[in-house]
């Protein structure tokens, strides 16, 4: 049956593994746009989810099945899903290479200005065929996408993974209406101009190609109009200006005409289900987790912070600043614990396996310097355990993100509200969640570990009143805009023309 809705994305709602007799096994996944669309009250008996079959598992699943499709209600799920592999044109080799390769160690490392710039990045003949390959994994999207699709079908390009895919798509079925969603930052212009000419106006023509693209934030909307406008020579208008602490000069979108078509440019901030979070926090398995951490730190104040050991997560400063706020505030040694969730991310990149084991000495060398019996300034778990986290958050008395750049960061949204001490939230201005919650946090420069410790120590001492007040601003601002909202906004946009 052809779908009137389509979500497409590199990660899909379903994973398999292998159980003992080597069967695969579906388990229906938790993310955002999942709970979106089932809390959206939409009906989804026409709603396809096309992602990439990620594991020898997912490849097992779909082998033989028509299209690599599994319908609505297998393996316990909702949606349907085609999960793209080989038949597709998406080979491992070809997955690697655009995957890895491009999306997360170009793509990525462009928006978020992660380069070294002295020696990165390089673009020579292996880039060339890197790109062949980001090319051919965005066309097999777009050739499913155009396949599936009823006439007339909405379809929700997601992320980095796949700005290729909405003109691909456009190319194939001119009648369909289309949006992509950048879950990341934007460049600005001059970052953004490090890549090859023709490399920069393919990936925003890409975006182009759809009716609608979205933004987490004002300013990741203003830089990619400024890209359009600098970069691709597009006639751009923008909407109003946004002015607050954060940035200044910020527009809430507008729109981008390049040969007759023109594609409106929107802001959604994501925001989190306050009912599921807090439900969820309040399990069992979280309660158990809070209550052995507890008897671990005592009394003591806690700061907590929840992150991958993803390079624009900034733990290591995270950590530097920790250090010198012990060394300047000696009254807090043996007085206050660092928990710190620092899960691994990306580890078949090797800077990020480096990362990680520079996080882990660090913290090392933190427990040596002040470390004394009874008492460990840090609590750093490096493995990925979701209760554990849900439980950080519980404890917090300061919640620190830090991020060099991030297009939103929803710990910043989630810890606040499962805090049962009113966190002071200790908040990086290079996050796109700034934008809502810098009034109620204390705003840091990522970069200036000094700054960071002061605002640290600010937290530790503020005023009960102060916290509180900032804290039920910090809820409010969290759940503004909830997942099955968000979904709306993006798909009520597409019911009119740009």
């Amino acid at each position: 049956m052809a779908a009137s809705l389509l979500v497409a994305s590199n990660r899909g709602p379903l994973s398999f593994h292998l159980d003992a007799e080597g069967r695969p096994r579906g388990r229906r996944g938790g993310g955002g746009l999942v709970s979106a669309l089932s809390s959206a009250g939409r009906d989804t008996s026409s709603a396809l989810w096309v992602c990439t079959a990620l594991t020898e598992a997912d490849r097992q699943a779909v082998q033989g099945r028509p299209r690599g499709r599994i319908d609505a209600g297998d393996e316990g799920g909702g949606l349907a899903v085609r999960m793209l592999a080989e038949a597709d044109g998406i080979d491992a080799h070809t997955f690697s290479l655009a995957y890895n390769a491009v999306a997360n160690s170009t793509l990525w490392f462009v928006h978020h200005r992660l380069y070294a710039t002295p020696t990165a990045p390089v673009f020579d003949a292996g880039f060339t065929r890197e790109w062949a390959a980001y090319s051919t994994f965005n066309r097999a999207f777009a050739a499913a996408l155009a396949e599936e699709a009823a006439p007339g079908a909405k379809v929700l390009v997601q992320d980095y993974h796949l700005t290729l895919t909405p003109r691909m798509l456009r190319d194939r079925r001119p009648d369909l209406r289309i949006a992509h969603f950048s879950h990341t930052p934007w460049a600005p212009a001059d970052y953004f101009s490090m890549l090859p000419a023709e490399i920069a106006r393919e990936v925003l023509l890409g975006v182009l190609g759809a009716d609608e693209a979205g933004f987490l934030a004002p300013r990741w909307a203003e830089a990619f109009l400024d890209c359009c406008e600098r970069v691709l020579g597009a006639r751009v208008e923008r909407h109003g200006t946004v002015h607050d602490d954060v940035t200044s000069d910020e527009t809430d979108g507008g729109t981008v005409t390049w040969e007759g078509r023109r594609t409106r440019v929107t802001v959604h901030a994501l925001g989190i289900d306050a009912d599921e979070l807090c439900e969820r926090g309040s399990r069992p398995d979280v309660i158990s987790y809070e209550n052995a951490m507890r008897a671990r730190i005592g009394d003591r104040l806690v700061i907590a912070r929840v992150d991958r050991t993803e390079l624009s997560k900034n733990i290591v400063r995270g950590l530097l600043a920790y250090r010198e706020l012990l060394r300047r505030h000696p009254e807090w040694v043996g007085r206050v614990v660092h928990v710190a969730g620092a899960y691994p991310s990306r580890h078949d990149l090797p800077e990020y396996r480096e990362y990680t084991a520079h996080v882990q000495r660090l913290a090392a060398e933190i427990d040596e310097e002040f470390a004394f019996p009874g008492w460990s300034p840090l609590l750093l778990t490096v493995d990925d355990d979701y209760p554990r986290s849900l439980a950080t958050y519980r404890l917090a008395d300061v919640l620190l993100v830090n991020p060099v750049r991030d297009g939103m960061n929803l710990v910043a949204k989630e810890g606040p509200l499962l805090s049962q001490r009113h966190a002071v939230l200790v908040l990086s201005t290079e996050a796109g969640a700034a934008h809502e919650l810098g009034e109620h946090a204390l705003l840091v420069n990522p970069f200036d570990v000094s700054g960071t410790a002061t605002a640290l120590h600010r937290a530790l001492t503020m005023e009960p009143a102060e916290r509180e007040r900032r804290s039920a601003g910090l809820v409010a601002a969290a759940g503004a805009l909830p997942p099955h909202e968000w979904l709306e906004a993006q798909l009520r946009g597409l019911d009119t023309p740009a």
